[in-house]
């Protein structure tokens, strides 16, 4: 018997695992999250005992926790063998709670809270938006109108899954690092992706990056793809911010920060979306909308 006294669980020796190691918000970490589903999504009736190695970000939870329902569906059980330390973040940001476990108390309030949230709460996961992440006192200091913009722009990825994704939940997780002065905010979902939408309507074969980048784009907009999926004011504040935004649907990756867009392909897929927002905590503007500067304040 393997003694997992400072983890999750006890776990008998010989038993194999599927290792999770190192997911901490870069292309390599969600490859390695869609080699985890790849390798789980055919079996039935099995306990899935997954170890979690070296580091994982919290706000991660949101695109394992997905990952964990679709395998559930098959009548799967799951068990972990998780290091303290990346047990204790998971039991603060509420992860944990949904297979069993307490939660504890953090101190730090590092944590936005991991949450399993149905299409029909819409109305939940904008006040979830505004406590859990627009009411950080790390955040740069902006005007309420821009705090609203963001809250809006955020919803509206919501309601673009709610109405065209088709997934059964939405989830969605965040946390801030004090260390790398980032707050990482994921919204994840599991319905049709961004490749099939937009390939059918534009009736030509796009790579998953490809449809993605078309996607993004504000201009773009059809009756099952929202323009801009919500993203065209967030995209500019993070490149006021040096953020960085990302999105896996399908095969594709897409990045945007202060190096420049970069977009590539899985190998193997991510049965559905994931967008990431990295706000930048280093940052002393003072963000408004440019209809609230008064010029006679200036003169």
């Amino acid at each position: 018997m393997r003694d997992y006294r400072n983890g999750c669980h006890y776990l008998f020796a010989g038993l194999e695992l599927s290792k999770i190691v190192k997911i901490n918000n870069t292309f390599e970490s969600y490859q390695r999250l869609i080699n985890f589903y790849e390798e789980n999504k055919d079996k039935v009736f099995s306990d899935i005992h997954i170890e979690l190695q070296q580091w994982f970000s919290a706000n991660m939870s949101a695109t394992l926790g997905a990952l964990l329902d679709l395998l559930a569906k098959n009548f799967n059980d799951f068990s972990f063998a998780i290091p303290k330390n990346i047990e204790q973040i998971l039991l603060k940001n509420d992860f944990l709670t949904f297979y069993g476990r307490k939660r504890e108390f953090d101190v730090n309030q590092t944590t936005i809270r991991y949450q399993k949230i149905t299409p029909k709460d819409g109305k939940y996961f904008n006040t979830y938006v505004v406590d859990e992440l627009m009411g950080r006192d790390e955040l740069p200091k902006m005007s309420e109108a821009v705090k609203a913009k963001i809250v809006e722009s955020i919803y509206e990825m919501f309601v673009n899954a709610q109405i065209h994704s088709e997934t059964e939940n939405i989830y969605t997780c965040g946390q801030f690092f004090p260390t790398n002065k980032t707050i990482e905010f994921t919204i994840v979902d599991t319905g049709i992706g961004i490749k099939e939408k937009v390939n059918n309507f534009l009736q030509i074969i796009l790579t998953s990056s490809q449809a993605i980048k078309w996607a993004i784009i504000d201009t773009h907009s059809t009756k099952d793809v929202t323009g801009g999926i919500g993203l065209a004011l967030l995209k500019e504040f993070i490149e006021k911010n040096n953020g960085k935004m990302q999105i896996v649907s399908d095969s594709g990756f897409y990045e945007f920060g202060k190096n420049g867009e970069f977009s590539k392909e899985f190998q193997g897929k991510f049965p559905g979306t994931i967008v990431n927002l990295q706000f930048n905590t280093n940052d002393n503007c003072n963000y408004c909308l440019k209809n609230e500067i008064n010029v006679n304040d200036i003169l």
